[in-house]
């Protein structure tokens, strides 16, 4: 293909990461952002080892005005944005009852307002092409299912689906397509930190938590960082071009819609 240029939030490990070394892979230049900038640095240094440009960028997700300057260095240095994945995202483990307000506005800062801003500052840089672009944002089988434990993080998701439905509309006038990734039990450091919180609530050891929530996996088995980028790869690739406004379920048979 023509060389094109992907942005990948939250890209310093994890499913992140999985997916900015499979754009790669297929091709793509990427810029690699993260909040963490050295390791952020050390992703970039591996995809220019595959032939392929890379450069990593500091951006906090939750700040309109560092999400505006990541889009805005990207095209600098490669000349277009043709894929956005709005991967960066916190969880949280708490009965609602506990939720504070802070723990509220910083939940719903990174995983709603980071996809927003992003979003605003992929599209008007993706309406100034001819091409257009992607923008696929990261959801959950939280986005389907309110999940006990997971309320806030499950509201979050929520909006993310519905922020996805509403943007593919808006914005498919400017050859833009909005789509979003659903992913189950990954196995990242979020999912240890899930884990361990819900063994703490429920009284249980580190591990069990997530061998009982991995009981409900059709497939029989966790999911890996891959297999998320093996999806996103499709939604970045000129192969979905008819399909927009979806928040598709990646996740071994837990859910089914």
């Amino acid at each position: 293909m023509e060389k094109q240029t992907a942005i990948v939030t939250g890209s310093a490990q994890g499913i992140g990461k999985a997916i900015a070394m499979r754009l790669a892979k297929d091709g793509f230049n990427v810029v690699i952002s993260d909040v963490n900038l050295e390791s952020a640095k050390k992703v970039a240094e591996e995809i220019r080892a595959l032939g392929v440009g890379s450069a990593a960028v500091k951006a906090d997700v939750s700040s309109r005005e560092e999400v505006g300057k990541l889009v805005e260095e990207t095209v600098k240095s490669f000349g277009t944005l043709d894929v956005y994945v709005s991967n960066a995202g916190i969880a949280q483990v708490k009965p609602l009852l506990e939720v504070t307000e802070e723990e509220m506005q910083r939940i719903f800062k990174i995983n709603v307002f980071g996809t927003i801003f992003g979003l605003q500052a992929a599209a008007e840089q993706m309406k100034l092409q001819p091409q257009g672009g992607k923008i696929i944002n990261a959801a959950s089988i939280a986005a389907h299912k309110g999940m006990s434990m997971l309320g806030m993080y499950s509201a979050t998701k929520f909006a993310v689906r519905a922020i996805t439905q509403a943007a593919a509309q808006e914005l498919a006038q400017f050859k833009i397509t909005v789509n979003a990734y659903c992913p189950g039990i990954v196995m990242t450091p979020m999912w240890d930190l899930i884990d361990e919180k819900m063994a703490e609530y429920m009284g249980l050891k580190r591990g069990e938590a997530l061998a009982k929530y991995s009981e409900g996996i059709i497939l029989g088995r966790t999911e890996q960082p891959e297999d998320v980028a093996n999806f996103v790869s499709y939604l970045a690739s000129q192969d979905s071009n008819y399909m927009t406004g979806q928040s598709v379920l990646i996740d071994g048979g837990i859910l089914f819609s």
